[in-house]
């Protein structure tokens, strides 16, 4: 495993992440999911990302008693708040109330006393961004976070949420965007204004819901337990990239990666580490044999005409508008 400093904070992390979202306390039972996270520890994985909103907070559970035993200074747990987590009207968004309660949620269900980062899981609308930072500010100054990170911000909206931790002398270190070799949108604006704030990214969905592995092939239906037939939520993200050419493509993909002596998962994933603000590429799994491939993309380096030639296969069907976070981003608070 190889490792990178979070943004230019003085957090390191593993540069290749273990996330729990739609897999663990939903798709995959707990046995299994405890396997998964045990062959992210023996692959020297030491940053795990989850959220209390995953399989309705089963995930950050699943997770805490997975990580039991471990020596906690040795590992980066990142959790993330905004999606409603309960049934009444502040049990969502960026509000003090939600922030305070959740953070208490999140540490005992995780069986710690801090997480490493904790991110606003989207931008509320709803919520004056004054409110949102001073409660996060309090969250760390408590002890209870060590740094904060947001997901899905857009570049404005990390700007103005950097200035004001900079006043409450919080460190605001990461972006959590989705980015693969199919979707492409924070390169024209987060990344550059990362880069001038010092942010790092923290990136899911570097496989793109499993499309860049590959399985998906033209003309045929899904794999049977693919995230493609998943109807509690994978499915909805996997349909954008479910089109003939988006998967012809792919498969053009195949001499590239065998090229570089990997498999197409692990050319993804080798992919969007290529970019120096990303500080790690968080991947997924629902067998343990599937963590033990992904690793082998830490320290790859892949050369100019290797990801030249990706370019030229990928970027007819690629995404790279920076205005697609906005458009996907809430309205108002859920």
């Amino acid at each position: 495993m190889e490792f990178r400093h979070l943004g230019r904070s003085g957090l390191i992390i593993s540069e290749i992440a273990y996330g729990n979202w739609l897999t663990h306390g939903s798709q995959v039972e707990e046995d299994a999911a405890a396997a998964c996270i045990r062959a992210a520890l023996d692959a020297g994985i030491t940053t795990f990302d989850t959220a209390d909103v995953y399989a309705e907070t089963r995930a950050e559970a699943v997770l805490g008693r997975a990580l039991k035993g471990e020596r906690r200074e040795g590992l980066e747990i990142l959790t993330k708040v905004y999606w409603p987590t309960g049934p009444g009207r502040n049990d969502r968004g960026l509000g003090r109330k939600h922030i305070m309660e959740s953070i208490e949620g999140s540490l005992r269900r995780l069986q710690t006393d801090y997480v490493d980062v904790y991110q606003a899981h989207r931008y509320d609308t709803s919520t004056p961004l004054e409110e949102t930072m001073e409660a996060f500010a309090d969250v760390v100054h408590s002890g209870k976070a060590l740094y904060i990170g947001v997901s899905e911000w857009t570049a404005d909206q990390i700007r103005a949420g950097h200035a004001l931790a900079r006043e409450l002398r919080v460190p605001f270190v990461s972006s959590q965007p989705q980015y693969s070799a199919l979707w492409r949108v924070i390169e024209a604006e987060v990344v550059p204004t990362c880069e001038e704030l010092g942010i790092g990214q923290i990136v899911w969905s570097p496989i793109a819901q499993g499309v860049l592995t590959g399985k998906y092939l033209p003309g045929a239906e899904p794999p049977a337990g693919s995230r493609a037939t998943d109807t509690k939520g994978g499915a909805n993200f996997v349909a954008r990239w479910m089109q003939t050419e988006v998967l012809e493509r792919v498969q053009l993909l195949r001499p590239i990666a065998e090229q570089a002596g990997l498999s197409l998962a692990q050319l993804a994933v080798a992919w969007v580490l290529q970019n120096s603000n990303v500080s790690a590429a968080i991947i997924g799994a629902s067998r343990p044999e599937q963590v033990t491939e992904n690793v082998k993309a830490a320290g790859v380096t892949l050369d100019a005409g290797l990801l030249k030639a990706m370019e030229e296969i990928l970027t007819p069907v690629a995404e790279t508008d920076p205005g697609r976070t906005a458009e996907n981003a809430p309205k108002s608070r859920p």
